[in-house]
């Protein structure tokens, strides 16, 4: 998977990294969502919730071609999120 990271629209708050938000990527328990919003109808966008290897959580908002992503936002997971992501993987290996 490529990544765009050419003047990202957002800043990195010294949390994450762009190395974290890329690896949250390929975790096999990576959550991708597209949200059935108006709102995102205009530019096809998507979540995705995956854990670093250090075991951070991250929630990404993105666009892709198809080849190349371009990550709009991210930041940590929240405890919801956490809990989702945990929940979702629990099924998975159930």
């Amino acid at each position: 998977m490529d990544f765009d990271w050419n003047s990202p629209p957002f800043e990195m708050d010294g949390s994450l990294t762009t190395k974290d938000v890329e690896e949250s990527f390929e975790d096999p328990f990576a959550i991708r969502l597209l949200p059935d919003s108006d709102r995102f109808a205009v530019q096809a966008r998507y979540f995705n919730l995956g854990m670093s290897a250090s075991g951070l959580g991250v929630f990404s908002v993105y666009r892709t071609n198809g080849q190349q992503v371009r990550v709009v936002l991210a930041r940590p997971l929240v405890p919801e999120e956490r809990f989702f992501y945990q929940r979702k993987m629990d099924q998975t290996l159930a």
